[in-house]
């Protein structure tokens, strides 16, 4: 069985424009024109940046938790990785920021 970031980064690559790669505190980024879009800590955790507003409507919907660093702010937002609803999900949220900066 394919681990969750090998499932996760081959379908968020297959996007145009998509770079993967290290990013500055440990983390696995997904960027699109120099904007991240997300970024994977292994198998386990995925992180996310959004407005206000769409972090607040994806919190309130189940979608997302608070993020470990700043857990008040709705601004960032964190899904943990434990089976294959959640890399869909976590798919769905990249897709979700992937197309907020290519628009």
């Amino acid at each position: 069985m394919q681990r969750a970031s090998a499932r996760i980064t081959r379908e968020v690559t297959s996007w145009p424009g998509v770079e993967a790669g290290a990013g500055r505190r440990g983390e696995f980024a997904f960027t699109v024109g120099g904007r991240e879009i997300g970024h994977l800590h292994g198998d386990h955790a995925a992180h996310f940046g959004f407005p206000r507003d769409v972090g607040a409507q994806l919190r309130d919907a189940g979608r997302v938790g608070p993020h470990p660093v700043n857990p008040y702010s709705t601004k960032m937002a964190a899904r943990a990785i434990d089976d294959d609803e959640d890399v869909a999900e976590v798919i769905a949220l990249m897709r979700l920021n992937y197309d907020r900066v290519v628009a």
